[in-house]
């Protein structure tokens, strides 16, 4: 993945394990239910309250 995207390639990336997640992408988008809740810079994302609460529940918000 990491030589095709050294090429230029777009590519859609589906994944539950955020530290290959983190690794690999620029722009993340997160969705829950079918519904983005939340898209941007990954390390920004994954702190956003909406993105902890539909992965790790609300007790961890």
């Amino acid at each position: 993945m990491r030589e095709i995207r050294a090429r230029g390639a777009t590519i859609v990336f589906i994944e539950h394990n955020m530290r290959a997640v983190l690794e690999l992408v620029d722009r993340l988008i997160v969705l829950n239910y079918g519904k983005v809740i939340a898209e941007g810079e990954p390390r920004e994302v994954i702190q956003q309250r909406d993105v902890v609460t539909a992965y790790l529940g609300a007790a961890h918000a």
